[in-house]
């Protein structure tokens, strides 16, 4: 069996930002995530070619370098990384109680819309029928 593996760092702002778009285009190189990224506040070409290999060395993205142009890609899906962040939050900040990191976030500046509400109170049914 193997050690279970051991969380990675938490991604800064930036690095959050290179996920968002490695999440949303797939494995892709540091041209293609410079030019999805030139209009969210113009990161050099050169800063993201070292932000992906800080991201690399930290385990937070893979790298195929069989190509001339490396291929990366992140480490973990988005899920997977929401739960690592908002798990660090909710003992850090929340003292690990769920409800009041909910009961803050439900009454944060912005409302939740109709649609939001429901699916909170979807997951909400859903997680009830698993007590019963």
């Amino acid at each position: 069996m193997a050690p279970p593996q051991k969380p990675l760092p938490e991604p800064t702002a930036t690095e959050l930002e290179i996920l968002h778009v490695l999440w949303q285009l797939g494995p892709s190189t540091v041209r293609q995530v410079h030019a999805s990224l030139s209009g969210h506040g113009a990161l050099a070409y050169t800063t993201v070619l070292s932000m992906l290999q800080i991201m690399y060395q930290k385990g937070l993205v893979s790298r195929n370098d069989s190509e001339r142009a490396h291929i990366y890609a992140p480490a973990l899906s988005k899920r997977q990384t929401q739960r690592q962040i908002l798990g660090k939050l909710l003992f850090r900040v929340f003292e690990g109680s769920a409800t009041e990191l909910v009961m803050q976030a439900l009454g944060s500046a912005r409302p939740a819309s109709a649609e939001e509400i429901g699916k909170i109170r979807a997951r909400l049914d859903e997680l009830e029928g698993r007590r019963k």
